[in-house]
């Protein structure tokens, strides 16, 4: 009898967790952050990065952003064009070789008004030598390579 019990109880406690699941799983959100959780708009008016915070999101074109401080989340609210990173975040040297490379938000640049990152501060480096050549064929590579994943290029 005692063994029926605890059969009884342990089917129980697994019916009950695969009922609860459906209920928790709709509270859940699946979204990488954008800039790896930096602050964009701290970019511009702090002059270098910043990481964000889970208490300050926002989201824009399905991803979500963090932010240092509220009057930074409301700034990108009103304007979130301004702040976002040029070709999506990925690294501007590698959308001029039509490549999609991961970049690091402490490699970065704002030109002409737009945040620019690249891979690293080596890459970097190499873009900053010809930012308006690169930013030239990048501009036109990004029309061919935006809608693709990177690991098809």
């Amino acid at each position: 009898m005692k063994m029926m019990k605890s059969v009884l109880g342990s089917l129980f406690m697994v019916f009950m967790a695969i009922v609860a699941t459906p209920a928790f799983a709709g509270d859940v959100t699946h979204s990488t952050p954008g800039l790896s959780g930096y602050d964009p708009v701290a970019y511009f008016t702090e002059g270098k990065p910043m990481k964000g915070s889970g208490y300050h999101v926002a989201e824009h074109l399905g991803v979500t952003y963090a932010f240092a401080t509220k009057e930074h989340k409301r700034l990108f609210e009103e304007n979130p064009e301004k702040y976002v990173p040029a070709y999506g975040g990925y690294c501007a040297y590698g959308v001029a070789v039509g490549k999609k490379f991961v970049s690091d938000p402490e490699a970065w640049k704002i030109v002409e008004g737009r945040l620019y990152l690249n891979l690293d501060r080596d890459i970097q480096s190499k873009w900053a030598k010809d930012i308006p050549g690169y930013l030239k064929k990048s501009e036109v590579k990004w029309q061919d390579i935006k809608d693709k994943a990177a690991s098809a290029l």
